[in-house]
């Protein structure tokens, strides 16, 4: 004979087990407070480790310069302190080997950051088709970022050695002479922009080479359609659609020449390469900053030195966005 089996709560509720209390207005009121307050508080909480490693090592060691920069510290005696005012701003604005360290850096952040960010666009054009072993072809272009500077300014700097050089060594099966690569103005910073393209553009290619794939491929068909050869499709497709990602690689390779330091340090190295060379021919403004900071034991003009740095590099983001918002219009 077949029975049934009874249902959940057929018989009532289960012995022993008592009904949940009702919540009371006031219990609500709180329970929906407490809910808007997390709802509202949740995403501070989690963008709050951020601001607090950012406050700790970035935000206060910023400060902390900007005061060190209005008063007169030595190296050796840190924690006795003269204020001066805008006195060490002063000095570095009226030092000739200031301007001369600014025209350097600028020199040598043009030569390298032009030639290294065209390199780059052409080799994230040819790795963007369908070639053999493409991932081997994007380790290989990425391993000069991979290798230290250090690394990387010994073994040039043997490269552009004067007397044995690898460089010397091939121009002179053209009846080249041979020539001196450190002491010259132009030959000492054409040698450390080499250094400096070797070593960025493969990071630079995959950046490009990242926005290339993520370019619609309906662009490409309609131009191909319309009769555009690869060259026209770069021109006038690939290039419009990497506007940002070119403007974001100038700001951070502007940046990166700016702070421009193991290159320029390691290139003669010992004390030569720490003053820029003997006539100062190569010496950047991170070079002067460590000159004025380490070597002199002067911590106030080189605290100057770098709050002079970061309003170059402001006013250098602030013409590189206004460029950016014209062409944008431009092309709109």
């Amino acid at each position: 004979m077949a029975t049934t089996t009874p249902t959940r709560g057929a018989h009532g509720s289960r012995p022993g087990r008592r009904a949940p209390k009702p919540m009371t207005p006031a219990r609500q009121a709180w329970r929906s407070r407490l809910w808007r307050f997390d709802d509202k508080a949740s995403p501070y909480a989690y963008i709050a480790p951020f601001f607090l490693v950012f406050g700790a090592f970035g935000l206060y060691p910023l400060i902390y310069t900007g005061w060190i920069a209005l008063h007169r510290v030595e190296l050796t005696s840190l924690d006795q302190s003269q204020w001066v005012g805008w006195q060490n701003f002063a000095n570095i604005l009226q030092d000739s080997e200031f301007w001369t360290a600014v025209t350097n850096t600028f020199v040598i952040g043009v030569i390298s950051t032009v030639p290294q960010l065209m390199i780059a666009l052409g080799l994230a054009h040819l790795l963007n088709y369908k070639l053999r072993a493409s991932t081997f072809w994007r380790t290989v272009i990425l391993t000069p970022y991979a290798t230290s500077v250090a690394s990387a300014a010994l073994v040039f700097a043997l490269v552009f050695r004067a007397d044995g050089g690898l460089l010397n060594w091939v121009l002179g099966f053209f009846g080249a002479g041979e020539t001196n690569w450190a002491n010259g103005h132009w030959s000492s910073n054409i040698a450390i922009a080499i250094i400096v393209i070797w070593r960025w553009t493969g990071y630079n290619t995959l950046i490009y080479l990242a926005a290339m794939q993520a370019v619609p491929s309906d662009l490409y068909e309609a131009a191909s359609l319309d009769g555009a050869s690869r060259w026209q499709q770069f021109r006038n497709v690939t290039i419009p659609s990497l506007r940002p990602t070119i403007l974001f690689t100038i700001v951070i390779s502007t940046i990166g020449s700016m702070q421009l330091f193991g290159e320029p340090l390691l290139l003669e190295g010992g004390q030569i390469g720490a003053q820029g060379g003997t006539e100062h021919q190569y010496e950047t403004l991170s070079i002067y900053l460590y000159n004025y900071g380490w070597n002199l034991g002067h911590l106030g003009p080189a605290a100057a030195v770098a709050w002079a740095m970061l309003v170059l590099l402001l006013l250098i983001a602030a013409i590189n966005w206004l460029i950016g918002r014209f062409v944008r219009k431009t092309a709109a």
